[in-house]
């Protein structure tokens, strides 16, 4: 399989180096996992007047370019896989959305990442 986007790799190498700079001593890579993801994207131009946000302007990103939510969480968990977990199969439960930024947000993603109990 060849990747069509050229964002892709650039964003697992992101995220594989934010896995591991955050990744604790003690984190344990073999249990079954909940993944949330909040990806947030620039706004367009066409969402701001010359006095600032439409207030028409969408929260939720649908933008074509900016990709569809499973294939944006697929690229993310293999980012993680063999850093955070053995195989993205331990991903049981997942939360995401895609929006546009805020006024103090940056574009990117806040993973959060959560080991759970091995007997659930």
């Amino acid at each position: 399989m060849v990747e069509s986007s050229k964002k892709v790799k650039p964003w697992r190498q992101d995220v594989k180096f934010a896995a591991i700079e955050n990744k604790t001593a003690d984190w344990d890579t073999s249990v079954l996992m909940s993944l949330s993801v909040v990806f947030m994207f620039q706004r367009p131009k066409s969402h701001y007047l010359k006095s600032g946000l439409r207030s028409c302007a969408p929260y939720y990103c649908t933008s074509a370019s900016n990709g569809d939510l499973d294939k944006l969480l697929r690229s993310t968990n293999d980012a993680m896989t063999g850093v955070l977990f053995d195989d993205d199969r331990q991903v049981v439960s997942i939360n995401a959305i895609k929006r546009y930024c805020g006024p103090n947000d940056q574009p990117g993603a806040i993973i959060t990442l959560t080991a759970l109990l091995k007997n659930q």
